[in-house]
C-alpha cells in the first residue's frame, strides 16, 4: 500500500567471497527488504552454486513487501525445492543448498523476525550488546552434541562438521525450522555461511558487530576477517539492523520468542565443500 510504514524500519549490508581456496563461489544470497537470506550451494562437481541460485531467484520474487507471513516463505521453500530437483543433468542435477535467514513480518501489527533454517547455515541476533545464534545446525556434529557424544568445543575439529542433516535438494525432504522473534529498536541480525562462522569464534563475531556501526563495514569485515583466519570456504555475511519497530507497548510483555511449525494450509492470520549426509552415510 502506498505511503504505509513498515513493520521493522531497516539498514543492511552484505558481502562474500570465494574465499582463498575456491575458485568458485557456491553461496548466494539476497539481501532486499522484507528479505535476508543466504544459501551455500553443496556438491561441488554437481553444480552447487546453481542450486543455490535457484533457491534465491525463488525468494527475490518476494522483495519489495512490507512484509511477509509463514505461508508465503514456506509456499517459496516449497517451489525452490520442486525447480532444485527439477534441474537437469550437467545443470546442477543432484546439487542442493543451505537456505538460512530472516524476513520481515508483520503479527497483529507489530515487527518481527521470521527465521527460516534448512542446513548450517547461520543466523545471529545481538540485542542489547548479547549475540545469540538463533538458527540450530541441522549437522551431524550438531546431533553428537545434542546427544552429549562430543564437546562443543571439539565440533570445528571434528572430521563430520561439513555434512548436514537438512538441505533443499540433495535428496533432501526435510522440513525448515521457523521462528517468530519479537524484533526491537537497536536489534543487529547476521546471516552467514558456514564459511563464516567455521573461521571466526562467537566472541570474534560479536567484537565485530559491536565495532563496526555501519551494517555494510560490518558485513565486509566479517568477511575479510574469516579470510585471515582461513578462507577455507565461500564465505557469506549479511548484516541487518532494525532502525525502528513498530510495536503496540501495551502488548510488550506478550511478545515472545516462538517456534513456528511449517503450515499444511495457507494461514489465515574440515576443509571441503558442505555435504549432504546421504553422500556421507548413505541416507539423509
Amino acid at each position: 500500500m502506498t505511503g504505509s510504514v513498515p513493520p521493522i524500519a531497516l539498514a543492511f549490508g552484505a558481502a562474500t567471497d570465494p574465499g582463498l581456496r575456491r575458485r568458485v563461489n557456491e553461496d548466494s544470497y539476497l539481501a532486499a527488504a522484507p528479505l535476508f537470506l543466504v544459501a551455500d550451494g553443496m556438491g561441488g562437481h554437481n553444480a552447487g552454486e546453481i542450486a543455490s541460485a535457484t533457491v534465491i531467484e525463488e525468494f527475490a520474487a518476494l522483495a519489495g513487501r512490507d512484509s511477509l507471513a509463514i505461508d508465503d516463505v514456506h509456499t517459496a521453500v516449497r517451489e525452490a525445492r520442486r525447480r532444485v530437483a527439477a534441474l537437469p543433468p550437467g545443470g546442477g542435477a543432484g546439487a542442493g543448498t543451505t537456505l538460512a535467514g530472516v524476513v520481515v513480518a508483520d503479527v497483529d501489527g507489530e515487527g518481527y523476525w521470521l527465521t527460516v533454517n534448512l542446513g548450517d547455515s547461520r543466523t545471529y541476533r545481538l540485542s542489547r550488546g548479547r549475540l545469540e545464534q538463533v538458527s540450530v545446525d541441522h549437522s551431524v556434529v550438531q546431533e553428537l552434541i545434542d546427544s552429549g557424544e562430543l564437546a562443543a568445543e571439539a565440533a570445528q575439529r571434528d572430521a563430520r562438521r561439513n555434512v548436514i542433516t537438512r538441505a533443499i535438494g540433495a535428496g533432501s525432504d526435510a522440513e525448515p525450522d521457523y521462528w517468530l522473534i519479537p524484533a526491537e529498536d537497536g536489534d543487529r541480525i547476521l546471516v552467514c555461511s558456514d564459511g563464516l562462522s567455521g573461521e571466526l569464534e562467537k566472541d570474534a563475531i560479536h567484537g565485530i558487530l559491536v565495532t563496526e556501526s555501519d551494517p555494510q563495514s560490518a558485513a565486509t569485515r566479517l568477511v575479510h576477517e574469516a579470510m585471515v583466519r582461513g578462507g577455507r570456504d565461500n564465505i557469506t555475511a549479511i548484516v541487518v539492523d532494525a532502525l525502528s519497530v513498530r510495536s503496540r507497548a501495551s502488548g510488550a510483555a506478550e511478545r515472545d520468542t516462538v517456534p513456528v511449525s511449517a503450515p499444511t494450509a495457507p494461514v489465515a492470520d574440515i576443509d571441503g565443500d558442505t555435504l549432504p549426509r546421504a553422500a556421507a552415510t548413505g541416507g539423509l
